[in-house]
């Protein structure tokens, strides 16, 4: 099923037809005039019945039994090994061991023969399941299949990820599979960052209204995720001007808290002018994957282009990462995962600019909607290695002049500050368009997007809560949020 990622606000899921279960025929009935204000949880029961006979309808079409011809070609190299213990026998019985005459350095010559001519014929064994591998295709296929994401149970994360779905406006038949599973596991990716900052702050408020000491408290927490001194003064400076006007008790103070986070996260959207990062279709896009080593660049880029694939665009893949062992290995992976081309060099070190020229060649023939270049791990105080990326983006400019170019740094969130100082200096030397925060779910510190929203200025495209292939997905700030300050 193709889900357009890239396209939400006017995706809308097909209402599937009336299941014929009893259960099921009830639900729509009482569901009629039930909406998200007045009963949440019927809302979300009655999405859920949606996405279950959808579900249903699309296993019950027959699916064609393919698995019968890849099983041919595994049986025919069955009798060639056979062969092999024939042959190893001939000359061990022909050995002229007993032959009288000959001293034992003769023989131990005889025996060094022997085990040579072993050695020669067992390359040419090892050689032919090689050439012959049907196991790769059929592992791939496992991948895929566990790559599509399934509908779970009627649980605390089903109903908590329809609530901010309808929270932003969707209809029960607009929820989809695909926001459902990535809301899931936002969720839990965010579970480390939730756990120091949430709980703390819950047992600050308890029931009594905002108190001075309260806000000294929430200083400490939104210091300690990693949320940048701009960005906590700035949302104790607005708590503070509101504890003035009015009484605050702790539901208004979340709910106020939570517009000043998405403020801050939508600051540096909104001045860009570009809501939401997607390839322009009708025209070819680049997007240039920079950052320093092990950030996961090359993972990144993997992810968008299954990305890109599932929201309907076609993609390819510039392997412009020379110098890091088995790069280029690593992104033929990824683009076999996605069945998306994959343009590279095989020659050590080659030129980086020469495989996005031969890319972007490719690209055009083939009229491909979006290629992902990866790039070599560099530090930005290196001034030769920001030179490369000036060369891979004048290449860029001259033989695609009306491609739309985006420049987008790839930030571990465990690295906290650091990752901001690396986001500020990257945007001096090599004029970024973006941020992609990852590995959100492997530390304590997603409190960073603030900080690289607020004191960076960069706005955050991307943003990864997993290792899977489906943890990376558009930033949301409203589910980001959400996600962050989520109480269950």
């Amino acid at each position: 099923m193709v889900y357009d990622w890239f396209n939400r606000q006017s995706e809308a899921a097909p209402t599937p037809p009336p299941a014929d279960d009893s259960a099921s025929a009830q639900e729509p009935q009482q569901d009629a005039a039930a909406s998200a204000d007045d009963d949440p949880l019927e809302w979300a029961r009655q999405a859920y019945a949606r996405l279950k006979a959808q579900k249903e309808q699309a296993n019950a079409t027959p699916a064609a039994p393919q698995s019968d011809s890849p099983a041919e070609p595994e049986t025919k190299p069955e009798p060639e090994p056979e062969r092999e213990p024939e042959q190893e026998p001939a000359p061990a019985d022909p050995e002229p061991t007993p032959v009288a005459g000959l001293s034992l350095l003769e023989q131990a010559a005889a025996q060094r023969q022997e085990r040579q001519q072993q050695l020669e014929q067992e390359p040419q064994v090892a050689q032919e399941p090689v050439a012959e591998q049907p196991v790769p295709a059929a592992s791939v296929e496992v991948d895929r299949e566990q790559d599509e994401p399934s509908l779970g149970a009627f649980d605390d994360t089903f109903t908590w990820s329809a609530e901010v779905l309808a929270a932003q406006g969707r209809e029960a038949e607009q929820v989809t599979l695909e926001e459902i599973d990535w809301l899931g596991r936002l969720r839990q990716g965010l579970e480390k960052t939730r756990q120091g900052f949430v709980s703390g702050l819950l047992e600050n408020l308890g029931d009594d209204p905002l108190t001075p000491e309260v806000l000294d408290d929430l200083e400490s927490l939104l210091l300690r995720a990693d949320a940048g001194v701009k960005a906590t003064d700035q949302v104790l400076d607005a708590l503070r001007k509101r504890m003035n006007e009015q009484v605050v008790d702790p539901s208004e103070g979340i709910r106020f808290l939570k517009e000043q986070l998405r403020d801050l996260l939508e600051a540096p959207i909104k001045s860009s002018g570009v809501d939401l990062l997607a390839p322009q279709r009708g025209q070819l896009n680049v997007w240039l994957m920079v950052g320093v080593n092990g950030v996961g660049k090359t993972t990144t880029l993997g992810k968008l282009a299954n990305l890109a694939v599932r929201s309907g665009y076609s993609a390819m893949i510039a392997a412009a990462d020379t110098f890091r062992a088995a790069a280029v290995q690593q992104v033929q992976v990824w683009g076999d995962r996605s069945d998306v081309p994959v343009v590279a060099n095989p020659s050590d070190n080659a030129d980086p600019a020469a495989v996005v020229f031969d890319a972007i060649g490719a690209a055009r023939s083939k009229g491909t909607d979006l290629v992902l270049v990866d790039t070599a791990g560099r530090l930005q105080t290196k001034h030769n290695l920001m030179e490369e990326l000036n060369k891979i983006r004048r290449v860029v400019d001259r033989l695609a002049p009306d491609a739309t170019v985006e420049s987008l740094l790839v930030l571990d969130a465990s690295q906290g500050q650091n990752g901001l100082k690396q986001a500020m200096a990257f945007a001096r030397a090599a004029g970024l368009t973006g941020v992609v925060i990852t590995k959100l779910d492997g530390t304590a510190r997603g409190g960073v997007a603030l900080a690289v929203a607020s004191e960076a200025g960069l706005p955050i495209r991307f943003i990864g809560a997993g290792e899977g292939i489906r943890d990376l997905r558009p930033f949301n700030s409203f589910e980001f949020v959400e996600a962050l300050l989520a109480s269950r």
